[in-house]
């Protein structure tokens, strides 16, 4: 399990950065831009996906792990959107909340509210633990 600590480093972001990556962050996400999403993310990145077999969802640790669970989505949602996305940031920690829409293969249709929380080190996100709310297909 990952322990979140202090910002640490010689030059750490200043609150208007960290949302400012925030905003870049959910827009690579809309443009479906692996090498963007990737080039925020710290070598020793965790996802925490909102759905799977473990009590966390679907853990992927590394950069090579996590681009994959990326991968997955855009494959699961080829039209994967979040809109309206909102921006919080307390110290090393930051939260996204936003609404996801996306059309599965079999033509199923999900649109539910959702929100990511990050802990931040040395400009990068180490960790987005992804939630979303259980809603039945439209």
């Amino acid at each position: 399990m990952y322990v979140p600590q202090q910002t640490t480093g010689s030059n750490p972001l200043s609150d208007v950065d960290v949302l400012d990556l925030l905003d870049r962050f959910a827009d690579a996400w809309n443009r479906h831009d692996l090498d963007a999403l990737m080039s925020m993310m710290a070598d020793d990145c965790v996802f925490e996906a909102s759905a799977g077999p473990q009590v966390d969802g679907q853990r992927s640790e590394g950069k090579q792990a996590v681009r994959a669970a990326y991968a997955a989505v855009f494959e699961t949602f080829p039209d994967a959107h979040w809109a309206d996305p909102r921006h919080f940031i307390a110290g090393d920690r930051g939260v996204s909340e936003w609404t996801f829409t996306g059309t599965r293969a079999d033509g199923t249709r999900v649109e539910v509210a959702g929100c990511d929380l990050f802990t931040f080190r040395d400009g990068k996100i180490v960790v987005k633990n992804s939630y979303r709310k259980n809603r039945q297909t439209i």
